[in-house]
């Protein structure tokens, strides 16, 4: 059998694998789909990039988010292994040669976004790839009954058909029973086998708290939990304030969300894996992919609209198996604002076609024309035009990305890229001819390398420039020639939303939206929200318990770490430390007679004078003890007789 573990030791450094990971890999490796529910940071990754390393052949990856496609193939080159991936911010040629590579190349995983399987290119370049197995990450993103339904994910059935014997791996970290179903039924997994560790993190102590003041509670969450923290918040402005404000308190904070640029974001990311700032304030754009493992806490100071989303957020804390802390802050203006904000996610159906039919107006697109075609949309510009308002205009586009419409990638602000046209040859005899562009394309070759040749590589002018002596307009003056002389391809950094059609234009009031589906979904995030809620505020259940049950896991034991458990074991407590003061208050008062409030005070001096009141008021009540003549203390002889 394959070794698995040298595979894992020289790749990863790791001597052995985690629960239900090697299990996965085999079935994999013995032919057979193979669904693997991993909780965050259970490894879920491994169990399709292991088995891949162990045979020859190309793993296509499908994935929902361009920024976690990146970052995957990043970690994989660390590692020395050949990835890249797809994504709508390409142009063709880019398309062109990464796809070449996957047929004639070194290249083990291709990373694509689902609604690239259905374009004629992948379809008749994937025909003749040695492909030997087909992941789909995020897996629960193919059903409806999921909390991120894509429908691109339903294409994925119809691109097996070009794979025969070639077997499929569907991996997510939150998936409830229905969801499970559903991805078995929707991927068509014939008799596919399910891995599945428990939700349970026994080393995460989840806690809840109502509070109106939530900053000073995350102050005090911090100077009491040392080490790593992410903190969520539900709006980008709020990002800044948060962690400014922490700044201020003397706390090294930043703030991360997909409005930041590309290159900031990668930096601020860095800082914090880093150690060198301790608090990252986010929306949810932050985590997917990052490798840390020494988060020791998470803290929500808005509450997610999702237990799904709560659990994959909370689980970054604690991968490392130390004890952390998930800590969810709410008030009542918290769970209303969660139901208001579902309503605010589904605009009219109306809107959605006006919204569809602006956006063909402004870009000039005929019906049936425009598809895989992508634009820069500056929404502030586009909504003016038309009289749109902004806050509906983005939902209605978000809605026109689920019904598989178009897509609205928020990674515009990328590094430019550069490849070159030409091979070796030709390029020598370009600088023959042009002796002073020599110099400046030996640079460019000696600080990005021959990989240049074969695929496009991100760039950065202003290092080029420094690396140079010149100013920037001067390096970009001299890609521009280059480009223009068919050197180099050389396409520079966008600076606004890039909007791609992924179907021909349709003529808007004939857009097949699926009204009833719309409905049931919306129906369906209303239902997760009271979830949320109902987990926030219950008083007393475990809150593992509680996820657990949400996950249809019903056999896990209370945690014993959360508030709830704390608050259940401090009771427990007292009331065994009352019950054991009653008994020696009677017995005292047996032997001593009647005794004087002050006497027995002074006799348990040891106790807390509340707690001792408490007592003596409880054995008054029922008449065990009673206040004689003089005001003493004295057994009541009737009731104990």
């Amino acid at each position: 059998m394959t070794n698995l573990h040298a595979i894992l030791k020289q790749y990863w450094g790791y001597d052995t694998f985690r629960p239900v990971q090697e299990e996965a890999m085999r079935s994999v490796l013995e032919g057979r789909d193979t669904l693997v529910l991993l909780p965050t940071g259970g490894g879920k990754s491994l169990c399709f990039q292991v088995p891949t390393l162990a045979r020859e052949g190309v793993c296509i990856v499908v994935t929902p988010l361009i920024a976690l496609m990146k970052d995957q193939v990043e970690q994989l080159k660390k590692r020395h292994i050949p990835a890249a991936a797809i994504h709508a911010g390409m142009n063709r040629h880019e398309i062109d040669i990464t796809l070449d590579n996957c047929i004639h190349g070194n290249l083990r995983f291709l990373y694509v976004s689902p609604e690239r399987l259905r374009t004629d290119i992948m379809i008749e370049r994937a025909k003749q790839m040695n492909i030997s197995l087909l992941a789909i990450d995020e897996a629960h993103c193919i059903s409806a009954w999921g909390y991120d339904f894509r429908p691109a994910y339903l294409l994925i059935a119809e691109f097996r058909t070009l794979l025969p014997g070639v077997p499929v791996i569907a991996l997510t970290a939150s998936a409830t029973a229905e969801v499970q179903a559903d991805i078995l039924d929707k991927l068509e997994m014939k008799q596919g086998r399910v891995f599945r560790q428990s939700f349970a993190r026994e080393n995460l102590s989840y806690s809840t708290f109502p509070e109106e003041n939530k900053e000073r509670k995350l102050l005090q969450i911090l100077t009491n939990v040392p080490g790593t923290s992410i903190v969520y918040v539900r709006t980008r402005k709020r990002t800044q304030q948060i962690a400014e404000w922490l700044t201020r308190q003397g706390i090294r904070a930043d703030y991360y969300h997909a409005g930041v640029p590309y290159r900031d974001r990668t930096e601020k990311q860095m800082a914090w894996q880093r150690g060198q700032t301790r608090v990252v304030v986010a929306t949810n754009a932050f985590g997917m992919g990052i490798d840390k493992a020494d988060v020791r806490s998470v803290v929500h100071l808005d509450l997610p609209a999702s237990l799904e989303a709560y659990y994959q957020e909370a689980g970054r804390a604690g991968r490392d198996g130390r004890k952390a802390y998930a800590v969810a802050l709410y008030n009542h203006k918290d769970t209303d604002d969660l139901s208001q904000a579902v309503e605010r996610k589904y605009p009219p159906i109306q809107t959605l076609r006006r919204v569809y039919q602006a956006l063909a107006n402004y870009f000039k697109l005929a019906v049936g024309a425009g598809e895989f075609t992508s634009y820069s949309l500056d929404i502030h510009e586009f909504t003016g035009t038309f009289g749109l308002q902004v806050s509906e205009t983005h939902y209605a586009l978000k809605l026109l990305e689920e019904e598989g419409f178009l897509q609205l990638s928020e990674a515009f602000n990328d590094s430019s890229k550069l490849h070159f046209l030409v091979d070796n040859r030709q390029l020598y005899d370009f600088q023959i001819r042009y002796p002073d562009y020599d110099p400046f394309i030996k640079l460019i070759l000696r600080m990005y390398g021959g990989e240049l040749f074969t695929e496009y590589l991100r760039i950065s002018e202003g290092e080029i420039g420094r690396a140079y002596y010149a100013p920037l307009p001067e390096v970009m003056q001299k890609l521009q020639f280059l480009q223009e002389r068919d050197i180099i391809d050389y396409e520079k950094q966008r600076d606004k939303p890039q909007l791609t059609f992924l179907t021909p234009r349709f003529d808007a009031e004939l857009l097949t939206l699926n009204v009833f589906d719309i409905e049931k979904k919306k129906e369906r995030d209303l239902r997760k929200v009271a979830a949320v809620v109902h987990y926030a505020q219950h008083p007393s259940q475990c809150r593992t318990l509680l996820l657990l049950d949400y996950f249809n896991e019903h056999d896990g034991r209370p945690c014993g770490v959360c508030d709830n458990c704390l608050k259940r074991q401090k009771a427990e407590n007292v009331h065994d430390q009352t019950e054991e003061l009653t008994q020696r208050v009677v017995v005292h008062l047996h032997n001593n007679g009647p005794t004087a409030p002050r006497s027995l005070s002074d006799a348990f001096d040891h106790m807390p004078e509340k707690q001792l009141l408490q007592v003596v008021r409880k054995l008054i009540e029922q008449e065990t003890i009673q206040y004689d003549a003089q005001g003493k203390l004295v057994l009541n002889a009737t009731r104990l007789s």
